[in-house]
């Protein structure tokens, strides 16, 4: 049965999906677009699996009017995209290809003609190739070549569009991309990283204030985070300190300065080893900590950590793809631990309780900021049947149990305003290829055809009722 009108949500919220410009659009070489450090990554052999590319994707590029039609027919009433930056700006510096914005503009038009609201990522991992070969984000340059992009952007989009976040998980950005090599552009300098997470903060400072400089004050600016729930694998002291790491460097070195002005000295204590954190400059912490509107939250497991005394994480753990490198500086000293219980196909225990806990941390940690979640989602491995359709009570399961996370909290006092499902449809899974399908809208990658999944159904169900359809509807 679904809920009672007593547990619905508020009637504000929005119910969206989520994509990112690399994992759907295609046409990377259209339009002037140039080569981004994802394009350059994929087509690195041993980099994706399967030597898999974004080049074609979903073509979502050309297939944008029929996309936004069917998210109009699932309900939908918002929806986050990001904005590829070297389709904008070929070179990541100087003026806008303008064809490249009137992609944008066509799709935001089309978007407000069905009566969704857009919600713009201006950073979701594809850096300009001709910026990373100018050293990438350990650069300090690089932040102020973002903030000259985020400029561009808001001036073309900020008049109809309300919704900005900055940056998408900078975590892996820095840690993944400059760390454990994992994600583009594949570096594996744990001094760089740390570089990079500091030059991340700047830009998303200088970047909200160049968007301020443009748009109406209505506007609301954001950054999406992926902050860590950690836990520890018992109440041992030693335990508890490897949670202290691994949440300064999951979470401390991106809120501290952005909502704190400050980094953790535990963190600056901690990396003692690799840096001297002289590329602080005076003014960073206060360009950094510039204040926010909202902000995103992307959750999809926690983490177990332990004191690595004595033992052994096992291969990447963490669940950030395997690599011989660690995506940790400093933290050789913690070790990670498969959580129980279900799981997704990527392999990531499946545990509302952290969303919970998660939201209930940032109600703490910003008082009075609204919070999105801006990403939650899990991989299946879906298929048709006979007739064509794609039955996932797996992943109606999940929606339900964390959408349920999502209303205790605003029960307990959270403000929470929305939940963009990640994703939309099938699509290129950065370096795992299109081997694993997060979308609630299946996509035969063969022909490109999409058929939404019983879980899309689900989620239009509760976005047009706004409670919570069953977890497992009938069979059709």
């Amino acid at each position: 049965m679904p809920d009672s009108p007593t547990e619905a949500f508020p009637p504000a919220f929005l119910w969206g999906a989520a994509t990112s410009a690399y994992q759907i659009e295609g046409a990377v070489r259209e339009g002037g677009r140039t080569p981004s450090i994802w394009d350059t990554f994929s087509h690195t052999p041993g980099r994706t699996a399967g030597g898999e590319t974004g080049d074609i994707a979903v073509d979502h590029y050309h297939r944008y009017r029929d996309d936004v039609a069917m998210m109009a027919d699932l309900g939908l009433n918002a929806y986050r995209f990001s904005v590829s930056w070297s389709r904008v700006q070929p070179t990541g510096r100087g003026p806008a290809v303008q064809v490249g914005l009137d992609f944008y503009r066509r799709l935001v038009d089309e978007l407000l003609a069905k009566g969704i609201k857009p919600a713009v990522t201006l950073y979701h991992w594809d850096l300009p190739q001709e910026l990373e070969d100018a050293g990438g984000w350990p650069e300090r340059d690089t932040a102020y070549r973002f903030a000259e992009y985020a400029q561009i952007v808001g001036e073309a989009l900020g008049d109809r569009v309300e919704h900005w976040i900055t940056l998408n998980e900078p975590w892996c950005s820095a840690f993944l991309g400059y760390g454990s090599g994992v994600h583009a552009p594949g570096r594996t300098d744990p001094a760089a990283a740390l570089r990079a997470a500091h030059h991340l903060n700047l830009a998303h400072g200088l970047g909200t204030s160049a968007l301020r400089s443009v748009m109406p004050a209505r506007n609301q600016i954001a950054i999406s985070l992926n902050s860590a729930v950690v836990r520890p694998l018992s109440q041992d002291p030693a335990d508890l300190v490897a949670v202290r790491t691994i949440d300064d460097l999951a979470n401390g070195v991106f809120h501290g300065p952005i909502l704190h002005g400050a980094y953790p000295k535990s963190l600056f204590a901690a990396t003692a080893s690799l840096t001297d954190w002289s590329y602080v400059l005076d003014g960073d912490l206060a360009a950094i900590q510039q204040p926010l509107d909202a902000l995103g939250l992307n959750y999809y497991t926690p983490a177990l950590v332990s004191s690595a005394s004595g033992t052994a994480s096992g291969p990447r753990a963490d669940g950030h793809g395997a690599s011989a490198h660690s995506p940790w500086p400093g933290a050789d000293d913690v070790a990670f631990h498969q959580t129980p219980g279900e799981r997704t196909e990527m392999g990531w225990s499946i545990d509302p309780t952290g969303l919970h806990e998660l939201i209930m941390r940032y109600s703490r940690e910003a008082p009075g900021l609204p919070l999105y979640i801006t990403e939650n989602g899990a991989a299946y491995d879906d298929k048709p049947d006979p007739d064509g359709n794609v039955h996932d009570p797996e992943r109606i399961a999940y929606l339900h149990g964390h959408l349920s996370a999502v209303r205790r909290a605003i029960a307990d006092g959270a403000d929470v305003r929305g939940y963009y499902l990640w994703s939309l449809m099938d699509n290129f899974e950065w370096a795992y290829g299109y081997g694993k399908r997060f979308g609630a809208v299946y996509v035969d990658y063969a022909t490109l055809a999409r058929t939404p999944k019983s879980s899309a159904r689900w989620y239009a169900e509760a976005a047009r009722t706004g409670t919570l359809p069953a977890a497992r509807p009938a069979a059709a």
